[in-house]
């Protein structure tokens, strides 16, 4: 176990070592490369593996051979004519079940885990299943907030999933006005100002809606890089008068209703519709005076809350900082936590005109970042300062997609992984609206930091939590996971084969690290493996032979998915 953990602690060596070279050489250096086109046709199942660790929750057999099949750009559109599995009518479906022998059990945020697994594991719809865990990553509420409901929280991720290749300013409308997000950041309910109390409207959502949703506090040129003022000082997006004055609009809105009254705004008479609805305009709520934001104006005396909401919006998805503050944080979950300033001028280019003449269109835009030759070409996975970190998620669907997992109860019973004993993440589960990692995070005292690159999912890595990951997937890949180790493989194309360990190696390659496994650990593996005895048989002994043979392809997958280079997302 200590030889083990020591190579999961490599990690961190592996990304603070990035040699001597500057982030400047380095990013030259991917230009030049980059300067021969890519076709849309893998040239090996090696390259449709890497393609599918960035565009779903981890490649399969079977979807590595479509991929090959298809090429990438048919095998993109056929995803985005696919549809996800609803999560709130998983969880209407599990609390309707269980209220059948226990007819006063509620809804807890186990039931929308259970469906995220599930999904995620399973859904074929995989590139929407994926982006919309990415943009719960960006459009964040969290079901640690005891103001989420659990009906709402499924909701809210089905709308993001329904809007993960539509068009921005669509998702943005859809998520200022859900309840669970109007709960989480506080502006259901939000009420004008009443100089006779001094009562100010809510400012949460009207500020982080802009740092953290749209814009950021700092605006950028089209490639990402920042603008600079004269001084040499970076120039702020917004004004705290801007968070006031959009704040201002925001007033108004409260609980769905079918006959909204001033009870239902303050929630008296809710009923299930209203955790999932979007919630409404009550206009005796809403401000009245006159609103400068961000360089245009509502005149006062409008108490139409719903189209002062809708040209603040506008306003917002005009903005020129969207699409690379965007671009960046999309290619950061789905391809490398450091692009280049032309990887993100290419995408913000897409999201500025999607070919068409339309802003904005979130289909077009991830096309672009998974065909992006910064994405495509495997010479430049080589570069030191390219790749992210496998988010513990990730990794956990990752291994319940290779080697095909499936849940004994049907229910994927994983309950919340937050804990830094166990995964240290889950999904709708953040500390805080700025989610597990900021996309900014920089790791302080290592030469990445020395650099300023970026390693977002560092910031949830230490000591406890590596040690928590690499006991977690002992005990899921040793027996299974969850309640009863209800999630749990056979191993069963790894076990025909696992007489030889150089075929076992193989496939740890194939499934788990694009072809790209170093000879070193190839032969850490390769040893580990034939450690294992597998008796000769005697006619008598095939549980034995049967149980190492099996203990061998556990043995590989372990090693394989605790070493630095599976970690790392090349």
């Amino acid at each position: 176990m200590s030889r083990l953990l020591a190579l999961c602690v490599g990690v961190s060596v592996f990304l603070t070592s990035c040699g001597e070279a500057t982030l400047g050489d380095i990013q030259a250096g991917l230009q030049a490369e980059r300067t021969t086109p890519l076709g849309e046709e893998p040239a090996s199942a090696a390259d449709a593996a890497r393609f599918l660790t960035q565009a779903s929750f981890g490649p399969t057999d079977a979807e590595i051979d479509i991929v090959l099949a298809k090429g990438y750009g048919a095998w993109i559109d056929g995803q985005m004519s696919s549809v996800s599995s609803s999560h709130l009518l998983y969880v209407d479906n599990r609390i309707a079940q269980i209220r059948l022998t226990n007819p006063n059990a509620s809804p807890s945020a186990n039931h929308f885990y259970e469906s995220f697994w599930l999904y995620a594991a399973n859904s074929p719809a995989q590139l929407r299943e994926r982006m919309k865990f990415a943009l719960s990553q960006i459009f964040v509420i969290s079901l640690t907030d005891s103001a989420i409901d659990v009906r709402g929280a499924a909701s809210y991720y089905d709308m993001l999933g329904e809007n993960a290749f539509g068009n921005y300013r669509t998702l943005i409308e859809q998520v200022a006005l859900h309840p669970m997000m109007g709960r989480y950041l506080t502006h259901l309910g939000n009420q004008k100002e009443d100089p006779a109390t001094g009562r100010l409207p809510d400012e949460n959502f009207a500020r982080e809606i802009m740092q953290l949703m749209s814009i950021g506090v700092h605006e950028l040129n089209a490639d990402g890089t920042l603008r600079i003022d004269g001084d040499g000082q970076p120039i702020a997006t917004y004004t705290s008068s801007d968070i006031s004055n959009l704040a201002k609009v925001l007033t108004g809105f409260s609980w769905y209703a079918a006959n909204p009254t001033n009870s239902t705004f303050r929630g008296g008479g809710r009923n299930n519709d209203s955790y999932v609805r979007p919630m409404i305009a009550y206009p005796a709520f809403h401000s009245t005076s006159a609103k400068l934001f961000l360089g245009t104006t509502m005149p006062a005396g409008s108490t139409d809350a719903m189209a002062e909401l809708r040209t603040a919006l506008d306003v917002i998805a005009n903005h020129p900082n969207v699409a690379p503050f965007m671009c960046r944080q999309l290619i950061q979950r789905l391809i490398t936590s450091n692009p280049s300033p032309s990887y993100v001028r290419r995408c913000s280019s897409v999201w500025a005109n999607n070919g068409r003449g339309v802003r904005g269109d979130l289909g077009a835009v991830v096309k672009s970042i998974l065909l992006d030759g910064e994405a495509r070409n495997g010479d430049l996975a080589s570069t030191p300062t390219y790749g992210k970190v496998r988010e513990p998620v990730i990794r956990m669907t990752n291994w319940m997609r290779a080697f095909g997992a499936t849940s004994i109860s049907g229910n994927y019973l994983l309950n919340s992984t937050s804990a830094t004993t166990s995964l240290g993440q889950s999904a709708l589960a953040s500390p805080s609206v700025f989610n597990f990692y900021r996309p900014g995070y920089v790791p302080p005292n290592t030469r990445a930091g020395a650099q300023n690159l970026t390693v977002p999912e560092f910031q949830i890595v230490n000591e406890v939590t590596v040690a928590g990951y690499a006991n977690t997937m002992q005990a899921a890949i040793g027996n299974g996971i969850g309640t009863g180790a209800d999630v749990r493989s056979s191993y069963a194309r790894e076990v025909v084969i696992a007489h030889d360990a150089n075929a076992l190696a193989d496939r740890m390659n194939r499934m788990l690290l694009s072809g790209r496994m170093s000879s070193t650990l190839r032969t850490r593996i390769v040893e580990s493996v034939n450690g294992v005895n597998i008796p000769a048989a005697t006619g008598s002994n095939q549980a034995t032979i049967d149980t190492a043979r099996l203990n061998r392809a556990r043995l590989a997958v372990y090693m394989t998915m605790v070493s630095p280079e599976y970690l790392v997302q090349r």
